[in-house]
């Protein structure tokens, strides 16, 4: 007996240790194909060039369906213990914040430009954001759902999960249990996608871009390989990076006299601060190199931001 209860101990370890691993964040919208289908999509200007997104406020008021499909997900992930942003609540506090600008000026005039869907994902603040795409089939009497869930990440929009199924013939014709039929037999290796994915962030550190550009009347003279105490400026921003970096890990993948590309730069998702555990998104990461080229080398510097996952310093002022 002595020896059963052992091994059910050892069984059931991991499954009551699970629950405790730390989870993402996740928010549920509409597919980009879903809403270009269905003539929900909103246009702005990029610097001079119309793009097209979508429009979830136009889709969640004037199409019932939506609130239902993202309702019976968010349940449905809730239920294993993720924690869910509403795509709703996050377009309402979007809209309380009307002093935010679509566009961000510097005071020598450089400009750069966020997308609505930048916005919203600031406002979120999701590690993850699913979307989801479904076409409703009729099969006589019957009726069975085609379903589409991409798992992004929200920092760098890359997929990181993804399933798809249909499910059986049915003669009911409720979304939320056709959904629930199609999705519940590929939910849990969906889920599983995801975690793995964040469990890798936790160790290795998210993934975003960093930029470093110059502004024209910088006063090094040579921008970027200007020397600082016999090192070039550029060098001493990568040794920067590399140091405050998990593990040091990112690729220079440009650098000249007047710019600077870090790409797959791995930044720690939590960190210490004034003797609090903050969580650590791009902009608070690179403000750390903003203050250290002010602080060591009375270099100002501009930090601007397009999303969450690409920060911008231009060095020179304000």
């Amino acid at each position: 007996m002595r020896n059963f209860i052992i091994t059910v101990l050892l069984f059931l370890l991991p499954t009551l240790a699970y629950p405790q691993a730390k989870k993402p964040t996740i928010m549920v919208v509409p597919s980009d194909n879903w809403c270009i289908q269905n003539n929900f999509t909103m246009t702005y200007d990029n610097q001079g060039k119309t793009m097209t997104v979508p429009d979830y406020r136009a889709a969640l008021q004037n199409n019932s369906d939506v609130l239902l499909a993202i309702s019976k997900i968010n349940e449905m992930m809730a239920e294993r213990g993720f924690t869910l942003k509403n795509l709703e609540s996050c377009l309402k506090t979007l809209d309380n914040q009307s002093a935010e600008e679509a566009m961000l000026s510097s005071s020598t005039g450089a400009e750069i430009s966020e997308s609505p869907i930048d916005k919203l994902k600031k406002v979120a603040k999701a590690d993850i954001i699913i979307q989801l795409s479904w076409t409703v089939n009729d099969i006589g009497p019957k009726h069975s759902l085609t379903f589409n869930l991409q798992g992004l990440d929200a920092y760098t929009d890359k997929q990181i999960a993804g399933s798809s199924g249909t499910s059986s013939p049915s003669y009911t014709s409720e979304l939320a249990i056709l959904i629930e039929e199609a999705v519940l037999s590929h939910i849990d290796q969906f889920n599983s996608q995801l975690q793995a994915h964040f469990d890798d962030m936790f160790e290795n550190g998210r993934e975003i871009t960093l930029r470093v550009k110059v502004w024209d009347d910088f006063e090094g003279e040579y921008g970027l390989e200007t020397d600082y105490d016999g090192t070039e400026l550029g060098f001493i921003i990568e040794d920067w990076v590399a140091d405050n970096t998990v593990n040091g890990r990112f690729n220079t993948t440009d650098a000249t006299e007047n710019m600077m590309l870090f790409e797959q730069v791995r930044i720690p998702l939590e960190q210490e601060i004034n003797g609090r555990t903050r969580a650590v998104d791009a902009r608070r990461w690179a403000s750390g190199l903003q203050k250290f080229l002010r602080d060591n080398y009375d270099i100002d510097s501009k930090l601007m931001m397009q999303g969450l996952g690409q920060a911008q310093i231009i060095i020179g002022g304000k």
